[in-house]
């Protein structure tokens, strides 16, 4: 396979969550996203590959497709993976490793799955694979039809290479990227997190609004593929526009001190302490910064894994009154997996999503309009 050589990208996502991603992939000038479940596809080479990597907030992973065909068996599967060319792929002096899933197949054991294709790359490459190795081939085979691909990401694209400190039950990268574009954020309006944490949604605005690149302070899997050229990444890294200047500020708001701390440090590492405020202050005594008007976004506990629901119905209460009378004109996006809870924040809400898993959980984005 060469450079130029055009891949089928999959870009791995949120389940119901995909039409957001393939919304952001078209508006980086991705070739033909659609939406698939569990993430979108495009079209593209291995530069488009690193620039997914690089450039996108909502996806997961970035895959690149390297085969596909059916498998009625292991010995169909050990054949057609022996003809793919594994050393313009993978390089010896890299560790790697297999990871196989079978669902609805007459190939149903994925320990075998992996085995056949472990031998066939251990035999082109001379290098046996690692369990513990950074670079993954997956192999996904569904009504007897494989995929195999590489995972060009390495360790998952939440992990942005600047958050080191984080509390219970945080929310991931992606999802608050994500869940702020369904909120219609668009970098041009304030956005405050009245519960913040360790401040991942107002980290993830305030980099919008500066137009920074999610993946530019992080190491990639796909560094370490025969495909990789040093040179023609650094131009694509040095290619990225300059930051744009926002007059927009950017706050977050936590009774821990100790998460106000952590999150002012994760500001300061990803570059958006200038436009970032964190402040130490229970939701009752919130008040609406100086401006215009814009986007509060909450992720308050759920009663499901931190402390007592009951204890959770005066919090989700204090906060609806307080943004019912002293947030006019702002728009609220709360993220909870009790509708009983966000139903007594009083508030009105004209869009609530499909439920969205997370950590075991079944999630759900519930919006406003402007309040009056």
């Amino acid at each position: 396979m060469t450079q130029d050589a055009p891949l089928e990208i999959f870009l791995s996502g949120t389940p119901g969550l995909e039409h957001l991603l393939r919304d952001e992939a078209a508006s980086l000038g991705f070739a033909t996203p659609e939406s698939v479940p569990g993430g979108v596809t495009i079209a593209g080479d291995w530069s488009e590959v690193w620039r997914a990597n690089l450039m996108l907030r909502g996806a997961g992973r970035v895959l690149a497709r390297v085969a596909r065909f059916r498998a009625m068996h292991l010995a169909q599967l050990d054949k057609r993976a022996r003809k793919i060319d594994w050393s313009a792929l993978l390089r010896a002096d890299v560790p790697y490793r297999v990871e196989a899933t079978c669902r609805k197949s007459r190939i149903y054991h994925a320990g075998a799955a992996t085995e056949r294709v472990e031998n066939a790359i251990a035999d082109a490459l001379g290098a046996k694979p690692t369990d513990k190795a950074g670079l993954t081939v997956r192999v996904r085979i569904e009504d007897d039809l494989c995929e195999i691909s590489l995972d060009t990401s390495g360790e998952g694209l939440h992990k942005r290479g600047h958050k080191q400190a984080i509390g219970k039950a945080p929310m991931r990268e992606t999802f608050a990227a994500l869940f702020l574009r369904a909120c219609g954020f668009d970098g041009s309006e304030p956005v405050l997190d009245p519960m913040s944490g360790s401040g991942t949604f107002v980290i993830e605005a305030a980099e919008m609004a500066l137009g920074l690149a999610p993946g530019r302070a992080r190491r990639f899997g796909f560094e370490d593929l025969a495909s990789f050229d040093a040179a023609a990444w650094n131009r694509l890294k040095a290619d990225l526009p300059e930051p744009t200047k926002s007059d927009l500020h950017f706050f977050g708001f936590d009774r821990d001190a100790g998460a106000v701390a952590n999150a002012t440090a994760n500001a300061d590492r990803a570059g958006v302490f200038d436009i970032t405020t964190f402040t130490h202050q229970a939701v009752a005594d919130l008040a609406p910064p100086d401006g215009p008007p814009g986007l509060v976004i909450v992720n308050p506990p759920y009663g499901a894994r931190i402390g007592n629901r009951n204890l959770l119905f005066a919090l989700y209460g204090s906060f609806g009154t307080v943004m019912k009378e002293r947030f006019k004109g702002w728009r609220v996006g709360i993220v909870t997996s009790d509708k009983g809870l966000a139903r007594a924040t009083g508030l009105h809400f004209r869009n609530v999503s499909a439920p969205i898993p997370h950590g075991g959980l079944k999630i759900q984005l519930f919006q406003t309009g402007p309040l009056k």
